[in-house]
């Protein structure tokens, strides 16, 4: 019954203006004030700083900064193999297999479509018509930033207005289709072994989503989906290599991935496994 209450109240919340407002909150620099809540954060939730390039909370100048952290080198080793799709983030699988025609599994009794998560165009939504998909959920004590599972070109960058909600997985077994009804940025790429794309999805108090070759993209919040694309080649094209950085978000949440037929084979992982950035996701499929 509290659950229940606890996904209803997110219907009548002011998600937006409450997450704006977090946001706010947490790119100020306030001093000594920063450094308590980071310290009291990092108790809470048992954040293991060592892995941290600055380990020491005083050196944050806001939350954001401390959020969105840089690890020490060589903490996550990425798998060189050719052959091997890395994860693209720290975080827990929530669901993960086929998409039927255009049909992903969110929860059970919930499924949502292609076409919707990318935007409402069918003709970007093609591609990955039959293929496989990947959810992966974001903790607050987990690293905020995502980074390539494969090497490849950027073609797209679609920015989806839409609601808030939390992501947790309560909300997930209990929202319908929502992961196409939240706020988004999605980023389609080239790669040697098919089409990939990397959706990545704001939620309650998420203050901003960037990406390395745009920056922040939200906020503001926008009022229309908007559609950037980029070139195939050339000195202006945007290669990203497999292990590089492509975004993070600012205050959690989840990355669906998104592939083309017959592109990748999933290792035997299971809803709730933990991820751990660089190593296997999936083999490759020449």
């Amino acid at each position: 019954m509290f659950d229940n209450l606890k996904v209803q109240l997110q219907y009548i919340m002011p998600k937006h203006a409450l997450s704006r407002l977090v946001g706010k909150l947490a790119a100020a620099r306030a001093g000594f004030l920063t450094t308590w809540l980071i310290k009291l954060f990092i108790k809470q939730y048992k954040v293991n700083m060592d892995e941290a390039l600055h380990s020491d909370p005083k050196y944050y100048p806001t939350f954001n900064e401390f959020f969105t952290r840089e690890l020490k080198p060589g903490v996550r080793e990425i798998n060189s193999d050719p052959l091997v799709m890395v994860h693209p983030v720290d975080g827990a699988i929530s669901q993960m297999g086929e998409i039927e025609q255009e049909q992903i599994f969110q929860a059970k009794g919930h499924h949502y479509s292609l076409t919707a998560l990318l935007g409402g165009n069918s003709l970007l939504a093609e591609p990955f018509r039959d293929g496989k998909f990947a959810t992966i959920y974001l903790a607050p004590t987990d690293y905020h930033r995502i980074h390539m599972p494969v090497t490849g070109t950027l073609t797209d960058m679609i920015y989806v207005p839409g609601e808030l909600f939390s992501v947790n997985p309560l909300t997930a077994a209990n929202v319908p289709g929502l992961f196409a009804r939240n706020e988004r940025v999605v980023a389609l790429f080239d790669t040697k072994f098919g089409k990939m794309g990397l959706v990545l999805v704001g939620a309650t108090i998420v203050a901003s989503i960037e990406t390395v070759w745009a920056g922040t993209v939200t906020p503001p919040t926008g009022s229309k989906v908007n559609h950037w694309t980029y070139p195939a080649r050339g000195k202006h094209a945007i290669t990203l290599k497999k292990g590089e950085e492509m975004g993070r978000f600012k205050l959690g949440s989840t990355v669906v991935a998104v592939f083309s037929p017959d592109m990748v084979d999933f290792e035997s992982l299971q809803p709730g496994e933990q991820t751990r950035l660089g190593q296997t996701l999936a083999t490759l499929i020449p």
